[in-house]
């Protein structure tokens, strides 16, 4: 059964929900109004900085940080992952930065990766424009096929086909999608993609520095570009005017597809409808259960991500080895999922169960490789280590789901916890006994959150009066609400 786009549109944010064959929630992109992405966005900037330590250059493309544009993307090739496509060919030209820009100077260039966390927005001087089926590479005299397209008569179809109807001095990727299209719909998608890199031109000879020449579409548009496939079977929406935008956009360049669009018309909120609003909490909880009773456990840090696999409840039938095997094999398809739905980028590692055997490590690397192959993002995935463990890395584009939804709680400034109100009373205690070296027969305020001071008036009150009696101190002890769990006041009165 085929899988399903659920786009739900509020005046705040725009949330499009990919459901796959079992109505399961496999992909979840959130853009909000006030903070919408930049990827693919194309600008004419001004190098304000070069660092040739680094090889990197700072650009000022009219954002409030300074976008990077690093070596690498001057003059290599795009890096077509922000696509979903997984391309073969690729150009690598090594020059120092310093050889190939100036400070002051204009620059032409595209985001290739949004602003995260303290970073500035990531861009490449090497533009592309994508299509439904194509993208295109102006100046590059080159055409890439992506691997996802198996069948090697269609790939050399496509290949000669586009070389026969491209313009001189561009070159094409060809996208998943272009799998079994006719020889119209792709040249619908080149003039198409022709006229958009007319209008960037003409932009460009008429803007100033540090302006936006072209911007990438709207959620809701790219959805039905990059994601409406033959493996889709509806794409529901639940308002009118953007039902009819799509619909006008689908009409002029997918005529195709135009049958897959539906209008929610239901009373029910549709993400509750299908089961979606439930999923989105349990995205972003750290511990995920496996139903033999295995659990794992995701970390999220700012340098990687680690997943941890553990037996939980599950005691197995058979040897240990075997119980072992199975968790790890039903916790992959899980990590698969969560990968996917969590959007986590950069360095995962992944801590499996120890297994002593090989055979089932050789196994286990497989099984994890085959449930990543749907993954859209460009993924690099190694053998699993004799300590059970498998380093991968995921392209990291846009910020993950908890990113987006999520800050670093304001009460424990990010660290996952806080001291317990036992540490914060004998960290007190440290502090009247310091006092007392040097001060004696005085009065003392502490002023604590109400689970200390409770603390010491009970449990602790006789280290207190020890510390009253050693010292000649009178200490009073107050409760303040307003106060953290790990901050206190003592003054001398």
């Amino acid at each position: 059964m085929p899988g399903k786009i659920i786009i739900n549109i509020s005046p705040e944010q725009t949330r499009v929900a990919l459901l796959d064959s079992n109505v399961q929630l496999s992909e979840l992109y959130i853009e909000r109004i006030k903070d919408a992405s930049l990827v693919g966005n194309i600008y004419k900037g001004r190098v304000v900085k070069i660092l040739p330590g680094m090889q990197s250059a700072f650009v000022d493309i009219g954002l409030e940080k300074a976008a990077f544009l690093h070596a690498a993307d001057v003059l290599s090739g795009f890096d077509y992952s922000i696509f979903g496509e997984d391309i073969e060919e690729n150009v690598s030209v090594n020059l120092p930065i310093e050889d190939m820009l100036q400070e002051g100077e204009d620059v032409f260039v595209q985001v290739s990766k949004d602003s995260i966390g303290s970073k500035g927005a990531r861009v490449t001087s090497y533009i592309t424009l994508p299509g439904r089926y194509l993208v295109l590479m102006p100046g590059v005299d080159h055409i890439g096929v992506s691997r996802k397209i198996l069948d090697e008569d269609e790939r050399t179809r496509l290949k000669d086909l586009i070389t026969e109807l491209k313009p001189d001095n561009f070159g094409f990727i060809i996208r998943t999608a272009s799998d079994a299209c006719t020889d119209d719909e792709l040249k619908k998608d080149i003039d198409y993609l022709m006229l958009l890199w007319e209008n960037v031109q003409q932009k460009k000879e008429k803007t100033s520095s540090a302006h936006v020449l072209y911007s990438d579409l709207d959620l809701t548009l790219r959805s039905v570009r990059d994601l409406l496939s033959h493996e889709i079977d509806k794409l529901i929406i639940d308002s009118k005017s953007e039902y009819n935008k799509l619909v006008d956009f689908v009409n002029s360049y997918f005529p195709k597809l135009a049958t897959k669009i539906e209008f929610y018309e239901g009373t029910e909120p549709i993400f509750d409808a299908y089961g979606i609003e439930l999923e989105i909490p349990k995205a972003l909880g750290k511990r995920v259960w496996l139903k033999s009773g295995g659990y794992i456990v995701l970390d999220q840090t700012e340098a990687l991500t680690s997943i941890d696999v553990n037996t939980g409840k599950f005691v197995g039938k058979a040897s240990l080895e075997d119980t072992i095997f199975k968790t790890n094999i039903e916790a992959v398809k899980e990590i698969a999922y969560q990968i996917r739905l969590r959007n986590l980028g950069g360095i995962i590692i992944v801590d499996f169960i120890d297994m002593e055997k090989e055979e089932n490590r050789h196994k286990l690397f497989s099984v994890f490789q085959e449930a990543m192959i749907n993954d859209r993002a460009k993924c690099t995935i190694l053998e699993v280590s004799e300590l059970g463990l498998i380093q991968m890395t995921r392209k990291r584009v846009r910020e993950s789901l908890e990113r987006v939804l999520c800050e670093s709680c304001s009460y424990c400034e990010g660290k996952g916890f806080v001291k317990s109100p036992t540490t914060v009373a004998y960290e007190i205690f440290l502090e009247l006994r310091r006092i007392g070296n040097t001060q004696k027969n005085i009065k003392i305020m502490i002023t604590a959150n109400p689970q200390v001071a409770d603390l010491i008036y009970d449990d602790e009150r006789e280290g207190i009066e020890m510390i009253e009696k050693e010292n000649s101190f009178k200490i009073i002890i107050k409760a303040d609400s307003t106060f953290h769990q790990e901050f206190y006041e003592v003054i001398t009165l």
